[in-house]
């Protein structure tokens, strides 16, 4: 690579290499994983349920040990600095926050008193903290027409919303955004993922996100990566997965010929290559 390449190449914001996540000290969970992020894209960590999405997540924001789960091999480098050791509050001090899946809103707090929760770790003045708070309130108009209702009585979309504004209110440069879509309407969905869109091209948020919905996620993603039993399995450029033969029909739905069953003899040829 020549040094205008080099130049014109956004620089590495995340970065994760072969790690290894044991819960409970005998379960092995992600078998050396390594993704990067660069700053200011969107990258899409897919795949289906089990597959060790959440717990790649969790060891980027240091959340494991809530759950009994330790990094055991690889690093993980955030502006190239090792961060496994940070607190999730020091993460959260260097700009990494995550939306945890379930959105997990405060149920008793009004949806402005759950936005302002995000902003606990800096320690700024009440007009800032209103810019913040009006910000917020542009990206998620809804929010700002329900803001004094209690979060625990407002619907799914809006409480999802309400999660990433809370996020969007520590003035990250990334988030970790789990499962966004999950039990949401489609119109919902696809409102959430424009606003993610708009997050990261006008605020220049990064945003690695974990989603089992492939179709949605590979449509506003700039790069993905596949996991499967705790590895990544396929990982490229967005559009390249969404047109890639195996991707359509594993994870996407779509085959190129007539559908088959799950005992059809190409599929097993393939699906042994897939897990080579």
């Amino acid at each position: 690579m020549n040094a205008s390449a080099e130049a014109q190449a956004p620089k590495i914001l995340l970065n994760v290499n072969g790690i290894e996540v044991i819960y409970n000290h005998v379960i092995l969970v992600l078998k050396g994983v390594s993704l990067c992020v660069p700053e200011g894209k969107i990258v899409a960590l897919l795949g289906a349920n089990g597959a060790g999405k959440t717990t790649t997540l969790r060891a980027v924001s240091n959340l494991l040990k809530a759950e009994r789960g330790d990094v055991t091999k690889g690093h993980i480098d955030y502006r190239g600095e090792r961060i496994e050791r940070l607190t999730p509050a020091d993460l959260v001090k260097r700009g990494v926050v995550q939306v945890m899946e379930g959105r997990h809103c405060f149920a008793h707090l009004t949806i402005e008193e759950n936005l302002m929760t995000g902003a606990y770790t800096r320690n700024i003045k009440r007009g800032e903290l209103n810019a913040s708070l009006d910000k917020v309130y542009q990206y998620f108009p809804r929010l700002k027409q329900r803001r004094g209702s209690q979060a625990g009585y407002t619907s799914g979309g809006e409480q999802q919303m309400t999660a990433i504004g809370r996020a969007l209110m520590a003035n990250p440069n990334m988030i970790l955004l789990d499962e966004p879509s999950m039990g949401l309407a489609p119109q919902i969905v696809e409102e959430i993922f424009e606003i993610v869109r708009d997050l990261n091209q006008r605020e220049g948020v990064s945003f690695l996100l974990a989603e089992q919905n492939t179709n949605i996620a590979l449509r506003y993603a700039d790069y993905g990566y596949i996991l499967e039993n705790g590895r990544v399995m396929m990982d490229g450029a967005a559009q390249a997965l969404a047109e890639n033969e195996d991707v359509k029909e594993f994870y996407l739905g779509v085959s190129s010929g007539e559908r088959k069953s799950f005992r059809d003899n190409k599929f097993y040829r393939r699906r042994k290559r897939w897990l080579a």
